[in-house]
C-alpha cells in the first residue's frame, strides 16, 4: 500500500507537470504570440493553442494503443517528457533565431504530440494501480486541476520575469517528470492487439461514448476559458497578465482541491449523479460568469463553477475505467483524451470564432448551453446502464 501511495504521487506529478506546462502560458498569451512574431490578437492566440491541441487529437490514441500493444508504459512516458522539454526550448528559440511565427507553430505541434503521450499514459498508469477507480482518477483529476490552478496564476507572474520564461519553466518541469516516472513499476497488461484496438474497444463498449461525450464538452469549456476567458477578462476589466491569472485561479483552485474527495465520493454514490447534476449546474454557472457586471462577481462565479467542475471531472474519468476491460485501458484513456482534446480544440477555435464574429456574451452562452445539453441528453443512457446493473 505504501508503494502504491508513492507511485500514485509520482504519476500524479507527471500529470501535474503536463498540465502546468500547458497552463503557465495562458495568462500572458497575447504577449507570447507577439514575441513569437504574430500580432497580439485572438486569432494568433487561437492558432497557437490549436496547434498543440491538434497534436493531442492526432497522437493521444497512438500512444495508448502502442503502449497496450507492447505491454509497456514507463519508457514511452519518459521519452515523451524528454521530447516535450526539448520542444518547449525550441519554441522559445524561434525569436532568438529570427524564425517566423509559423516555425513556432510547427514546434508547438510536435510539442503537443509529446506532451499528450506523457499525459495520456500517465493517466493510464494511474488506471493500472489498485486502490479504487474513484481514488486513482480523483488523484489524476487533482493533478490536472492543480497543474492548471498553479500554472495559470503563477504564469502571470512568471511572464513578469520575461515573456519567454514560461516556456523554459515548462521544459524544466517536463524533465523532472520524466525522471520521476522511472521510479514507477510498469503494470501494463500483457501485450495484445494493435492500433485498431482504440476503435475495436469502442465498438465492444458503445456506452464508452458517454464519458467521451462529457470529456469533449468539459474540455470544450476549458478551451473556451483558456482563450476567450483570457482575452475577455483583460479587455472587459483591464487586467494585467498577473491579475488575469489570479482571476482564473478562482476557478482552477477549487477545481483542483476538490477533485480527490469528489472522486472518492463517486466511488460511494456512483458516477451518474455527480456527472449529470454537476454538468447541468456547471452550464448555468458559465452563463452567470458571462453576464456578471463586475470582476468581483466574475470571481465569485468562477469559484462556484470550479466546485461544480470538480464534481464532474473525476467521476467522468472513473467511468472510463468502470467500462473498459483491463487490457483496453490504454486505448480507452487514449480515446478519452482524443475526445477531450477535440473538445479543447473546438472550445478554442469555436469560442474564438463566436467571440470574433459576434461578442463575448454569445460565446459564454454557447459554452454554457453545451454543458446543459449534454446533461439532459445523457440521462436516458445513464438510466439504461443503471437498469442493466453496470452502474449504480
Amino acid at each position: 500500500m505504501q508503494s502504491h501511495h508513492r507511485e500514485r504521487l509520482a504519476l500524479s506529478a507527471v500529470v501535474f507537470s503536463a498540465l502546468f506546462a500547458q497552463a503557465v502560458l495562458y495568462a500572458g498569451l497575447p504577449d507570447l504570440v507577439q514575441a513569437l512574431g504574430a500580432s497580439a490578437d485572438v486569432d494568433a492566440g487561437m492558432y497557437f493553442l490549436a496547434a498543440e491541441l491538434a497534436a493531442y487529437v492526432a497522437f493521444a490514441a497512438v500512444w495508448g494503443a502502442v503502449s497496450d500493444a507492447t505491454g509497456r508504459r514507463v519508457p514511452y512516458v519518459a521519452a515523451a517528457c524528454a521530447s516535450a522539454a526539448v520542444l518547449y526550448v525550441a519554441i522559445a528559440s524561434v525569436p532568438l533565431l529570427g524564425l517566423p511565427f509559423e516555425a513556432a507553430l510547427a514546434f508547438r505541434l510536435l510539442q503537443g504530440a509529446a506532451v499528450v503521450g506523457a499525459l495520456s499514459l500517465g493517466m493510464t498508469m494511474l488506471m493500472d494501480l489498485e486502490g479504487g477507480h474513484g481514488r486513482n482518477m480523483g488523484a489524476a483529476g487533482f493533478a490536472i486541476g492543480a497543474g492548471v490552478a498553479a500554472g495559470v496564476p503563477l504564469g502571470g507572474f512568471i511572464y513578469g520575469v520575461g515573456t519567454l520564461t514560461p516556456l523554459y519553466v515548462s521544459a524544466s518541469l517536463m524533465l523532472v517528470a520524466g525522471g520521476l516516472v522511472l521510479s514507477v513499476r510498469d503494470r501494463a497488461p500483457t501485450a495484445t492487439g494493435s492500433l485498431r484496438r482504440v476503435f475495436e474497444s469502442l465498438a465492444r463498449t458503445p456506452y464508452m461514448m458517454l464519458p467521451y461525450a462529457f470529456g469533449f464538452v468539459d474540455r470544450f469549456t476549458a478551451g473556451f476559458f483558456a482563450l476567450v476567458g483570457t482575452f475577455y477578462f483583460q479587455e472587459a476589466f483591464d487586467l494585467s497578465p498577473a491579475e488575469t491569472g489570479v482571476t482564473l485561479a478562482f476557478f482552477f483552485v477549487p477545481f483542483a482541491l476538490l477533485q480527490y474527495p469528489f472522486g472518492r465520493l463517486s466511488d460511494r454514490v456512483g458516477r451518474p449523479t455527480p456527472i449529470v447534476v454537476g454538468s447541468l449546474a456547471y452550464g448555468f454557472g458559465i452563463v452567470a460568469v458571462g453576464i456578471a457586471p463586475s470582476i468581483e462577481l466574475v470571481q465569485i462565479g468562477l469559484f462556484a463553477v470550479g466546485v461544480l467542475g470538480a464534481l464532474v471531472a473525476p467521476a467522468t474519468m472513473a467511468l472510463v475505467t468502470d467500462l473498459a476491460a483491463s487490457d483496453d485501458r490504454g486505448a480507452a484513456m487514449g480515446g478519452f483524451n482524443i475526445a477531450g482534446s477535440l473538445g479543447f480544440l473546438v472550445g478554442v477555435v469555436g469560442g474564438g470564432a463566436v467571440a470574433s464574429r459576434f461578442d463575448y456574451l454569445s460565446a459564454f452562452l454557447v459554452a454554457g448551453a453545451s454543458e446543459i445539453t449534454i446533461a439532459v441528453v445523457s440521462l436516458p443512457f445513464f438510466l439504461m446502464l443503471i437498469g442493466s446493473g453496470r452502474l449504480k
